[in-house]
């Protein structure tokens, strides 16, 4: 018969770690930056968008469409205010009717009327907002002045040029001309 093949031991099969070679690091030179606290590359980048995350005011936009632009004394226009995605990802935001509040303000800048002073409204309004996404709400005004709490005695604005501002809790938007004939 023929004699068994040995089995090699296992130092042969294994190369051992004295023949490794790790390479060294590169000595340090002194004209790297400090790596404390103060060095700027130490802080984290800033986090972008994260698609399904929460909008935050800069990456949402509200607008005021008043629908027509002017109306005559008396009569009770709509106002649409706009809520738009204007992020790349999809994100959530509360879109309560109590956040939501639009003002006619007169040339000198006086408020006039608010959405929320004499019929403040209540909802529970979570939506996602996908990229590009406008949210229209309109709002009906009664075509006379308030004051918050709707404690002033209400009239009729007379003709004129006025502003419209919106605002969806914290993010408020640019003035829209309003005129009443």
């Amino acid at each position: 018969g023929e004699a068994p093949v040995p089995t090699p031991a296992l130092e042969q099969v294994v190369p051992s770690l004295a023949a490794v070679q790790v390479p060294t690091p590169a000595p340090v030179t002194s004209t790297a930056a400090p790596a404390g606290p103060s060095a700027p590359s130490s802080q984290p980048p800033p986090a972008g968008p994260v698609s399904g995350g929460a909008c935050s005011d800069e990456m949402i936009t509200v607008a005021v469409r008043p629908t027509p632009p002017s109306a005559a004394v008396g009569t009770k226009p709509t106002f649409d205010l706009v809520v738009t995605n204007v992020s790349p990802v999809a994100c959530v935001r509360t879109l309560d009717k109590g956040l939501q509040e639009i003002v006619l303000l007169d040339g000198l800048g006086n408020r006039i009327w608010g959405s929320n002073d004499c019929f403040p409204e209540a909802s529970s309004d979570q939506r996602t907002l996908q990229p590009g996404e406008a949210v229209v709400f309109p709002v009906l005004w009664s075509g006379l002045s308030s004051a918050p709490g709707c404690t002033a005695a209400r009239s009729a604005p007379g003709p004129g040029s006025y502003v419209l501002r919106g605002r969806l809790d914290t993010e408020a938007s640019a003035d829209a001309p309003f005129t009443l004939t």
